[in-house]
């Protein structure tokens, strides 16, 4: 969802938890292997929480919102103490192309993912036939 002007970037209707956590992470200044390291986490959990793939317990989102300098309420749900919204705004002809060639590499990888799936689901099928 793409906020608008006079919608807030972190909140529940224009952003996930995972969008708040990566905002406030780089606002913090901490990439997500700094962030791992300090959490005592592997960086792919950091990278699934960003990504809304998994969540983290409990104990690390408490971590999470005093390590970053954001509320716990924040991270849920975008109201509260939270990273001042980002200002970036891609105007330059090559900014934008460089998002779109990012976009379809990404949905290149995605079919290629889908595909092997597939492919894999058919042998796992045969298999159990066996």
């Amino acid at each position: 969802m793409t906020p608008t002007d006079d919608t807030n970037w972190f909140s529940d209707e224009a952003a996930t938890f995972g969008d708040r956590l990566a905002g406030a992470r780089e606002a913090a200044g901490h990439t997500q292997d700094t962030l791992a390291k300090q959490l005592g986490v592997e960086v792919t959990s950091v990278d699934a929480w960003e990504n809304d793939l998994r969540e983290p317990r409990a104990n690390r989102l408490q971590m999470l919102s005093g390590m970053l300098g954001v509320s716990l309420v924040w991270l849920l749900t975008g109201e509260g103490e939270g990273p001042e919204e980002p200002t970036e705004v891609l105007t330059d002809d090559a900014d934008i192309a460089s998002v779109l060639k990012q976009m379809r590499v990404l949905r290149a990888e995605m079919l290629r993912a889908a595909q092997d799936m597939g492919r894999l689901e058919k042998k796992l099928r045969l298999m159990l036939r066996a």
